[in-house]
C-alpha cells in the first residue's frame, strides 16, 4: 500500500507504508507486548515477530486476523498514523469542585476548567432566570451549543424557533450565533449540561 506526499514544488510522489513498523506502533500504543497482541490476534508470537521486522509477508488471512486482533480495519493497517499527536490529556472535576461564575440569570460552574486549549467548553449551569424579559437581549456567541436538563424544567427560546420546554433527560443541539435564552420554569432552580464548541 502507498500514500501520496507533495513535495516542496507542489509535485506528488508516493512513499510506501512500512508494514512491519506500522504494526509495531499499533501493538505498542496499546502498551500490549508481542505475545498479548499475538494471542488477541489468533497468531504464533514468532508470526508476528516475523512480521514486524519485515521478515515475511503476511497471507489476506493472516492480516485479517491481525486488524481483528488490534480492533481496526485491514485498511488501516496500511495508513500512515496522523501527524497531530495523540496528547493524552484528562481532566477530572468532582462535584462542586467546579470553577464557579455568577451572572443575574446564570450561575455557571465551569468543568476541566484548568485544562487549556480546550476545542469544548462543559459547564454546570442552575438556571436562576423565570422570565424571557430578566435578559439584556439574545445571548450569541461563535460555535454550536448542546443543552442537557440534569433537574427541573427549563424553556430554551431561539431566535428562529418557537420555545421549547425540556425537561430531566431532554436536550438540545443548536447553533450558539442565533439568539438563545433559557429560562427555569420549575419552583427551584433547574440546573442543566452546556457543552459549547469553541471551534
Amino acid at each position: 500500500m502507498i500514500r501520496v506526499a507533495r513535495e516542496a514544488g507542489g509535485e506528488a510522489h508516493v512513499e510506501p507504508v512500512n508494514l512491519g513498523e506500522r504494526v509495531r506502533d499499533l501493538r505498542r500504543s496499546k502498551g500490549w507486548t508481542l505475545e498479548e497482541a499475538a494471542t488477541r490476534a489468533g497468531l504464533a508470537r514468532s508470526t508476528l515477530s516475523k512480521i514486524e521486522n519485515g521478515q515475511m509477508s503476511p497471507t489476506y488471512d493472516a492480516l485479517k486476523k491481525l486488524a481483528g486482533g488490534l480492533a481496526i480495519s485491514v485498511p488501516q493497517l496500511f495508513t500512515p498514523p496522523s501527524k497531530q499527536q495523540v496528547m493524552g490529556r484528562m481532566a477530572v472535576t468532582k462535584l462542586a469542585e467546579g470553577l464557579s461564575q455568577a451572572t443575574a440569570t446564570y450561575e455557571h460552574e465551569l468543568l476541566a476548567a484548568h485544562l487549556t486549549k480546550k476545542q469544548m467548553l462543559p459547564y454546570r449551569a442552575t438556571i436562576r432566570a423565570r422570565a424571557f424579559e430578566e435578559f439584556d437581549g439574545w445571548v450569541r456567541h461563535d460555535g454550536e451549543e448542546f443543552l442537557y436538563v440534569l433537574t427541573g424544567v427549563v424553556r430554551l427560546y431561539t431566535e428562529f424557533y418557537e420555545p421549547v420546554d425540556l425537561r430531566r433527560g431532554d436536550s438540545a443541539y443548536y447553533d450558539a450565533a442565533m439568539g438563545h435564552n433559557v429560562v427555569s420554569l420549575s419552583d427551584e432552580d433547574a440546573t442543566i449540561l452546556w457543552v459549547t464548541s469553541l471551534v
